[in-house]
């Protein structure tokens, strides 16, 4: 029996708006002198801090959107401010994502309809270099590709989203009608589990013969574990913790603080006591190499950090009580897990999966227009169905994937798999996957008994 739980909503796709609020400043601005102007850019400032940004708005007549206003306070040697937000520009016109400026002031704005369920994270760069931008769109692409290495958060909305691998951190925004976001911060009333980082073998990976490959793995554990001390006892595999096994452990842990939510929705009888088992994703080279439909991650997975994990910690080895998931690459990952080891895996929450991949392709090379049915989505149709759940996600946003991913619920119903597909109003975005990774583990695990 398969669910899909896709509502017909109205248009998410957006378009440039000029809010109500900067067109009441552009006419204010434009009728007054240059010391009335000095006066009213101020007292906009002083508004936007104290409301804090994007600036949100309805729209007459629009209930199910909002015009969404970015803002960036420049100054005289600011040539161009670019603003960046995940999966709403065109990476190959990067032009068309280029802010406003209000004439004679420091405002730089650009708004944006866009549906009120949306949610995203964005960076903003701005250009003070001494050149002026050039005319040629060619070398300004080029310009502007330079500029958004360099691009920041939002410095007047605290909502941050950190990253990894020397990035800074990026804004975050959720319109009103965006699902409630997961706990990212610790509640200070409620018992706190606990976040250890080990090191264990993983021969499954490969690399110098003559050395032990290792990889660090960071593990959770519910409030009232007793740590690495405790061990498996002679109780029956229902009182055992469910297992999460989640690709990206130095993201999720490391920089997001899964932990927080994962009290909170423990604490709040929406999940069962669980243990979390995270691999490190390295780096860039390191996981673009091992992650996807790759047989020695999943060998390692299944074969060395769950028998390592069940000897330290009393967790549960049942496949219905078990759950793999990942995004991107690692949600490549944890679909081939579950179609190659059911015995292990039998929940797999696949977040934004990169269906582009295929084996023929070099580590590190994307391309994410194919023709036909995608590679891994071939290899579940060709095969036995496997006594396994599988939940998608994708953000509308993400172009191609989204259609990668109906592509693959279509060809796992089919089989008469159980699955079932989430569409949310996003991009390839962690601000999005947090809360579609929540609400992932609720429904497959649901909340049960505390172990005794």
């Amino acid at each position: 029996m398969s669910v899909q739980s896709v509502a017909a909503l109205p248009d998410h796709r957006p378009d440039r708006v000029t809010g109500a609020r900067v067109a009441r400043l552009k006419e204010c601005i434009a009728a007054a002198d240059d010391a009335q102007r000095a006066h009213i850019a101020e007292e906009f400032w002083q508004e936007a801090a104290a409301r804090g940004t994007p600036l949100v708005e309805e729209l007459d007549g629009e209930p199910d959107h909002r015009a969404v206003t970015f803002l960036w306070r420049g100054h005289r040697a600011t040539r161009q401010v670019l603003l960046m937000v995940s999966h709403l520009g065109d990476r190959a016109h990067l032009a068309g994502s280029l802010m406003e400026q209000v004439p004679g002031t420091d405002i730089w704005h650009f708004g944006l309809r866009l549906r009120a369920d949306h949610r995203a994270s964005y960076r903003i760069a701005a250009d003070v270099s001494a050149k002026e931008p050039p005319e040629d769109p060619e070398v300004l692409q080029a310009r502007l590709r330079s500029l958004a290495v360099h691009a920041a958060h939002d410095p007047l909305n605290p909502r941050r989203l950190p990253t990894r691998w020397g990035a800074g951190d990026n804004s975050v925004f959720a319109l009103p009608e965006a699902p409630a976001p997961a706990w990212t911060e610790r509640r200070g009333t409620v018992p706190a589990g606990r976040v250890e980082r080990h090191r264990i073998g993983a021969a499954a990976l490969g690399g110098d013969r003559d050395v032990r490959n290792e990889r660090d793995v960071w593990v959770y554990l519910p409030p009232g574990s007793r740590g690495d001390t405790e061990r498996p006892g002679p109780r029956g595999d229902t009182e055992r913790l469910p297992v999460l096994v989640l690709c990206d452990g130095d993201m999720w842990f490391g920089r997001v603080g899964l932990q927080h939510t994962l009290d909170s929705l423990i604490a709040d009888g929406l999940l069962p006591p669980l243990a979390v088992l995270a691999p490190d994703a390295v780096d860039r080279h390191t996981r673009n190499r091992e992650l996807g439909a790759r047989d020695p991650f999943v060998e390692f997975l299944a074969d060395e950090l769950l028998p390592w994990a069940a000897g330290r910690w009393p967790l549960a080895t049942d496949p219905a009580r078990t759950v793999v998931a990942g995004q991107s690459l690692g949600g490549l990952a944890a679909l081939h897990a579950g179609r190659l080891r059911p015995d292990r895996f039998g929940h797999v929450v696949a977040q934004s999966p990169s269906l582009w991949w295929r084996p023929t392709l070099a580590p590190g090379v994307v391309q994410k227009h194919i023709i036909g049915v995608p590679w891994l989505a071939a290899r579940y149709a060709e095969s036995d169905p496997a006594p396994i759940t599988v939940h998608l996600d994708a953000g509308l946003h993400e172009g191609t994937m989204v259609d990668h991913c109906r592509a693959l619920y279509d060809t796992l119903h089919s089989a008469r798999y159980e699955v079932t597909r989430n569409e949310f109003n996003g991009g390839h975005d962690y601000a999005c996957w947090h809360v579609a990774l929540a609400d992932a583990l609720i429904r497959l695990l649901g909340a049960g008994p505390a172990p005794a």
